[in-house]
């Protein structure tokens, strides 16, 4: 993600710092350069029988419920948090990273963070005891892929297969629970002339889809599936899809959608990051800016209620679930660009889920069943006193 997750002291700086102004932000939009890719695809191969399930997977998540990402294979600013000492508010663990060998091998491995990095990180039998402890609690854990510095694009169908296996095999070691796709930058791109998101042709995109259909008919329905896309892939495409029909466009606009679309149905969680940002066209045509209430509101609102792909009525994304929906935030202001002081979450949730503290921005409706929230992330609400998670608490009374 453009979340802070770099291995270093500080954040790591966004590899799209958001737009000073709309001019700015058209014309980096505009000045990109296509990526390509071509290779033929074949049928996925047959899933294999699942291993036994953790019995959390066939335990439901709560009706509202809190998402983190554990920086469970590197250390930061942030420090390090053995995932026993996560607190019994955090519902589903994401485990930040499963990275690959390469861009396009679609090899994925995951290691826990070496001592001389993490002084006080858990062996692998501490760390297996602690799954399943959470899971017996009813929790959620799950690896998420990707993150800022593991692109993935699997843009064969010997990446995909070496995608199925390995994420499988990071699965089963562990015992988890599901997968969180958290592809970043160049992961996902859109081939020229891919124009349909609901018949989508890049080889990348379609590899993907795929191999997550694969994952989950493997390990079968209490599986978990979320995704954690930027703005740029997801509610820009309200205006931009891929390179254009004129081409000149960045192909990386709304490149997730095509996922989301053909996933929904196996979707558990979508947490788009509202953070990292430049300003995004909302359903009022109106541009908004990360950091307050409004920018949750105007861009959930388009993932409750769908919206027009690059503006056309005829291909129309259409609305998610309330209970696939989460609002997707930094921790403290050190974890991301676009912190949001606990009031404005509240009232963004007051807006989208009671219709009230709407400001300016008039939703489509209400969502009292909207799933709830989620962080970059466990590490940095630690180190900020756990107020995110206290702020979720207070709201839904846990």
């Amino acid at each position: 993600m453009r979340r802070s997750r770099t291995r270093s002291h500080r954040p790591g700086p966004s590899r799209r710092p958001p737009a000073a102004t709309l001019a700015a932000a058209v014309a980096g939009l505009l000045g990109a350069t296509a990526l390509f890719v071509t290779p033929a695809q074949a049928a996925p191969p047959p899933a294999k029988t699942a291993p036994a399930a953790p019995a959390a997977r066939t335990q439901a998540l709560p009706e509202h419920a809190l998402v983190g990402y554990l920086h469970a294979s590197f250390a930061n600013g942030s420090g390090y948090t053995r995932l026993a000492d996560v607190p019994e508010s955090w519902d589903v663990i994401n485990l930040a990273f499963g990275e690959p060998t390469s861009v396009t091998s679609g090899d994925i491995r995951f290691a826990l963070c070496p001592k001389s990095e993490c002084p006080g990180v858990e062996t692998e039998a501490e760390f297996k005891a602690a799954v399943k402890a959470k899971q017996a609690a009813g929790k959620k854990v799950q690896i998420s892929i990707g993150g800022q510095n593991g692109q993935v694009q699997l843009t064969t169908t010997a990446a995909r297969d070496r995608f199925v296996q390995s994420v499988g095999a990071i699965i089963d070691r562990y015992g988890l629970d599901g997968l969180d796709i958290d592809f970043e930058g160049h992961s996902l791109s859109l081939a020229t002339g891919d124009t349909d998101f609901k018949n989508p042709k890049t080889p990348a995109i379609v590899n993907l889809i795929s191999a997550v259909k694969t994952l989950k008919a493997k390990y079968g329905a209490g599986f978990t599936l979320t995704m954690a896309p930027e703005t740029f892939f997801v509610q820009l495409g309200y205006q931009f899809y891929g390179s254009g029909p004129w081409g000149g466009q960045d192909p990386r606009a709304g490149a997730y959608l095509p996922v989301i679309h053909a996933l929904r149905d196996d979707l558990t969680l979508l947490h788009v990051q509202d953070y990292n940002s430049g300003p995004i066209m909302g359903l009022d045509n109106q541009y908004h800016f990360m950091g307050g209430a409004d920018f949750h509101i105007a861009m959930t609102d388009m993932l409750l209620t769908g919206f027009p792909v690059a503006g056309n009525q005829n291909n129309v994304f259409p609305a998610l679930k309330p209970s696939q929906v989460a609002i997707g935030l930094p921790a403290s202001p050190y974890a991301g660009n676009g912190h949001t002081a606990p009031a404005e979450v509240t009232k963004a949730l007051n807006c989208l889920t009671r219709g009230t503290d709407c400001g300016t921005y008039r939703t489509h409706g209400r969502w009292p069943g909207m799933r709830g929230l989620m962080t970059w992330s466990v590490n940095w609400d630690r180190f900020g006193n756990w107020e995110f998670q206290k702020n979720f608490d207070r709201y839904y009374g846990s």
